[in-house]
This record gives structure tokens, C-alpha cells and sequence, in this order.
């Protein structure tokens, strides 16, 4: 009998009661993410035959301390990633694990507290953003580090909370937002210096080259925006960034370096992730939901709730066909990663990780085994 894939996919689909349609792209889909109470690394892995935790890692340096991982940032070759560990004493670090076999290999020393982090496209060098979250209220900075001795070659000052570590395509410009000041930083990956400044104030805009000046915090404004997020556009020339207190969302034109649109976003829009195909997925940390929006008409398509609270990271395939979300939990209860179909505009699956979980990575696709129960079902079709 002649073999239909699309008439087996769908049988396999009922077989396993799957929550969404993963089988139709035929791949597995695997993330490596961080939950920062649980001080754990987990390798996930979503597809036709369901969704499950491949592995876990732990991070903990000090059994008596949590050492808090929050973000994560995969190499573009795949055979490493990188995790911040924000607790320290009383700095934080970042260490380096090799691929496939979840190893430490080194580990430095970087700013209080570091968040997010993201690669260049070679490979060559880790943007981390030193949050500063314990410390005092004063202007904290961004790290750079050269991946393959893991050696700190600058540490460049910026604003109040950096947070949301973002590379252009191109690794020609690093971005990331202060939520403290209200500020949008753009840093030359050559020069190894800030380049250009822009205020994101609602009625207070102001773009300047350099970095940022003395007077140039708005935090005592009362519509701050409070930014936490700063990402590219899929081609490098928007920036979008996050207004987490004002709820809405920032289109900066990264050549004239001015405010093209403002849209409005969901309570605590949080964190960023663009497609391919021109749409922009948000986490709405206080809303317990992830948008969609248009970029082409700045519309909300659609806005799907989680079953995790406290929204928090978002990474989007490289087919463009799934969001993959992490929420923290609340408590002592776990958190969660959720799988959003982009084309269906819900959830596919839902899978609990240890708690808090927080920075996510794409690791790679691969093609989809069918689980070894079924094989024969599939084969007789």
C-alpha cells in the first residue's frame, strides 16, 4: 500500500494524544535553557514524539549559594554554549560547555550580576549585560568576552540595568536596553565602544552619539518606558525595544537613529524575538501571555495565554513556524516551557522544568524519529 507521510503524521499524531500539531514539520526541535532557582541547565526536545527533558546540568558552584543562571547563548557552529551565572562574591561569571556532551570547560569572571548574553555570528566573542541587580543604583556596563580562552577583553560602561544582549545580524552592532534610564544602547563590536545613545521616553526621544551622559537618566519621569529589551529586526534595520512599564513597544530606524512607530503591548511586554517572515513574538511577564505582532501594519495578531505565570524568554525556530517560551513558576512550583505554533496561533505543548526558568537558546533541528512503538504502525500505511 502506497505510504501518505501527511495520512501517517497524522496518525502518529492521534497515537501519541499530542497537544499540537508538531508532527507536521517532520523535525524535532531542541532549546537549552536556565532556571535560575533550580541552578540548572536543561536540554529539551519538542517534536512528533512528544515533548521531554533530554538533560540536565547543574550549575551550582557553591553548594551552600545559589549561583543563579539567567541567560544563555548557544555558538553559531553549535558545539558550545554559554551560561551567565548572575550570584557571586561578589561578582558574577559566565561559563562555557561544549556540545554534545553538556561539559564545563572554562569559566570567567564578569560584572555583578549578568544577564543576558548573545554571540557574534563567527563565534568569536560573547556580549554579556552586567545588570547589576544587588548592587547600588549607579550606571553598570557591558562585558565582552573572546570565546575560546573565555577571557574578559572589555567591560564597556553603559546605564542603569543593562538588560536584553542583542547582536545585529550582521555583528556589526550589539544593542541592549537600561531600564533604569530609559535609554537604548548601540556598542560597535569593532571599536569595542558605545556608539550611539537613544533615549526612548514617550514625548522626551532623543537619539545623540557617544555614550550616554550624566543627565541623561529619566527614570523620574512618570511615563518611563523601562525598557528590558533591545532586538534587531531580522535584517538588522529596526531595533525594537521593550517597554516594560508603559506597555508598548519602540520601532527604532537603526540608520536615521529616530523613533518610527510606538505600538501598544500587553501588561510587563518583557522579551523579544523576531521571525524571518516579519513578525515579532513578546513575552508579557505580568499579562501571563505571548503576542504576535505584524511588523509590516504594528498590529497584535494574536495574544495567547500561558499556562506558566511570570512570562519570561522567547526564542523563535529557524523555519519560523514556532515560539518557544519560558515562564518562571511561582513559589516553590516548577516552571515551564510552551511551545507556540505560529501558524496556528496556540499552543502545541506544554513542558514543567525545574523552577524559575529563565534565558532560553535554540540549539538546532534534526529530523523526527517516530517513537519505537509506533514505527511498525507507520510502516504498514
Amino acid at each position: 500500500m502506497h505510504f501518505d507521510r501527511r495520512r501517517g503524521c497524522a496518525f502518529a499524531v492521534a497515537l501519541l494524544m499530542l497537544s499540537g500539531p508538531l508532527c507536521a514539520a517532520q523535525s524535532d526541535y531542541i532549546v537549552y535553557l536556565v532556571c535560575e532557582s533550580g541552578d540548572r541547565i536543561v536540554r529539551a526536545r519538542f517534536g512528533p514524539t512528544g515533548a521531554r527533558i533530554e538533560k540536565e546540568v547543574s550549575t551550582s558552584v557553591i553548594a551552600s549559594d545559589i549561583s543563579g543562571p539567567h541567560g544563555i547563548a548557544a555558538a553559531p557552529d553549535r558545539r558550545a554554549y554559554y551560561v551567565t551565572l548572575g550570584h557571586g562574591r561578589p561578582f558574577g561569571s559566565v561559563q562555557k560547555y561544549s556540545v554534545p556532551d553538556d561539559k564545563l570547560r572554562r569559566q570567567t569572571t564578569l560584572g555583578m550580576f549578568p544577564a543576558t548574553a548573545d554571540v557574534t555570528p563567527d563565534g568569536n566573542f560573547l556580549f554579556a549585560v552586567n545588570f547589576n541587580l544587588h548592587g547600588d543604583m549607579v550606571a553598570s556596563s557591558v562585558s565582552v568576552v573572546e570565546t575560546s580562552e573565555m577571557a574578559e577583553i572589555a567591560r564597556i560602561p553603559t546605564c542603569v540595568m543593562p538588560h536584553g544582549s542583542r547582536i545585529n545580524p550582521q555583528g556589526t552592532r550589539h544593542y541592549s536596553a537600561c531600564m533604569m534610564d530609559d535609554l537604548l544602547v548601540e556598542i560597535d563590536t569593532t571599536a569595542l565602544r558605545v556608539s550611539r545613545t537613544f533615549r526612548v521616553t514617550k514625548g522626551a526621544e532623543e537619539g545623540f552619539t557617544g555614550s550616554p551622559r550624566p543627565h541623561d537618566a529619566a527614570h523620574t519621569i512618570p511615563n518611563a518606558c523601562s525598557p528590558t529589551w533591545a532586538q534587531p529586526s531580522a535584517d538588522g534595520g529596526k531595533i525594537y525595544v521593550a517597554c516594560n512599564k508603559s506597555n508598548e513597544i519602540v520601532e527604532v530606524d537603526a540608520a536615521s537613529w529616530r523613533v518610527l512607530r510606538r505600538f501598544p503591548a500587553r501588561d510587563g511586554v518583557y522579551n523579544l524575538a523576531v521571525t524571518g517572515d516579519n513578525r515579532l513574538v513578546a513575552t508579557n511577564k505580568r499579562d501571563g501571555s505571548v503576542s504576535v505582532f505584524d511588523l509590516k501594519s504594528g498590529e497584535e495578531t494574536a495574544r495567547v495565554p500561558t499556562r506558566g505565570k511570570v512570562v519570561h524568554g522567547v526564542v523563535v525556530s529557524p523555519d519560523n513556524r514556532y515560539a518557544i517560551i519560558t515562564t518562571e513558576g511561582v513559589g516553590t512550583g516548577p516552571g515551564t516551557v510552551e511551545m507556540l505554533d505560529l501558524d496556528r496561533l496556540r499552543m502545541a505543548t506544554t513542558l514543567d522544568v525545574p523552577p524559575q526558568a529563565a534565558g532560553i537558546a535554540f540549539w538546532k533541528m534534526e529530523a523526527a524519529t517516530p517513537p519505537r512503538e509506533t514505527r511498525a504502525s507507520w510502516a504498514r500505511l
